[in-house]
């Protein structure tokens, strides 16, 4: 099982403010992102959960937790710790049959799941904004650019852990 994160990060490393995107809504980033996670597991927080229960993305969602033991969503577990989401996480992906888990935040779970990830998937958003949620930083002498994007706002750039990196 390949763990991948998608974020949109502004040049600060800005993620979020206040539990929101903290720049104007950018289309082609929602766009490409819904259908990169459609079919996949997904981990998320319980916060950043709850702000997509209209719209949860991904197959399943496997939500990471400390304060509630289960979920009234039918495709969503709940898990307490990164071994139990990764185990849970690797059963998804068994049953609905892919091979790559995304990790979709907030900042905590970015962090938590940073060292044990295989790639990360970041639309990398001009400029730089206010906000109280950064994406991790990263050593980027572990990290190669497989592919890059330019799109109207954003570049999407698709990062690879480097051979004997982490």
């Amino acid at each position: 099982m390949k763990l991948v994160s998608v974020a949109a990060v502004a040049e600060n490393r800005v993620i979020g403010n206040d539990g929101e995107v903290p720049w104007p809504h950018i289309e082609a980033d929602v766009r490409q992102y819904r259908e990169r996670v459609a079919g996949s597991p997904v981990i998320l927080g319980r916060r950043t959960f709850d702000s997509m229960r209209d719209d949860l993305p991904g197959s399943r969602q496997i939500v990471v937790s400390r304060s509630v033991d289960a979920v009234d969503v039918p495709t969503a577990t709940v898990a307490n710790g990164d071994d139990e989401t990764i185990e849970l996480a690797r059963e998804a992906a068994d049953e609905v049959g892919v091979d790559t888990v995304y990790v979709l935040g907030g900042g905590g779970i970015y962090e938590l799941f940073q060292p044990r990830l295989d790639g990360m998937v970041l639309s990398h958003v001009d400029g730089a904004y206010e906000g109280d949620t950064r994406y991790p930083e990263w050593d980027q002498s572990e990290w190669a650019i497989a592919d890059e994007t330019a799109y109207d706002r954003f570049t999407l750039r698709e990062w690879v852990r480097r051979d004997g990196a982490s």
